[in-house]
């Protein structure tokens, strides 16, 4: 799952699906596969704003599919925004799946990739503030310090 995760598209890979795309889209009407192909070639680049405009592909495929084929888009939402740091979005869609389908096994292991990377970053996030809370208290210590020092 994690290779799933990082991997990132060959450049070649996602100029030829883009063109392909284009093509389509020049002749007034681009297929569910092509617009998929693409998508998933942009949630896989290493820059931030392809992986949104795969995730943009992606939602407007959401209502047009089969149930297959939604699951596979649902799939992928949450791929995207776990590689952009949006956990809460990838859990939300990841969740959605598996209320439709509770035993899929890729499913459950990226919501667990989903909570891991939330915990990370929330003790992280509350290592950061703690730190701060230090230093000002250091700081706010070191100030009263001078303070009396000079009083005296």
């Amino acid at each position: 799952m994690e290779s799933v995760l990082s991997e990132v598209v060959a450049v070649e890979d996602l100029l030829r699906f883009e063109k392909k795309y284009n093509a389509e889209l020049s002749r007034g009407t681009v297929s569910k596969g092509t617009q998929f192909e693409y998508a998933w070639c942009l949630v896989r680049s290493k820059y931030n704003d392809d992986i949104k405009k795969g995730i943009v592909l992606l939602e407007d495929l959401v209502p047009r599919g089969c149930k297959e084929e939604q699951r596979d888009y649902v799939f992928y939402l949450a791929v995207a925004n776990y590689r952009l740091k949006e956990y809460e979005q990838a859990l939300k869609y990841i969740r959605g799946l598996l209320k439709t389908e509770p035993t899929n096994t890729q499913a459950l292991e990226l919501e667990k990739l989903i909570d891991k990377a939330m915990q990370k970053d929330g003790l992280v996030g509350m290592a950061i503030v703690g730190g701060m809370a230090l230093g000002v208290a250091g700081l706010a210590g070191l100030i009263g310090l001078a303070i009396s020092k000079s009083k005296s």
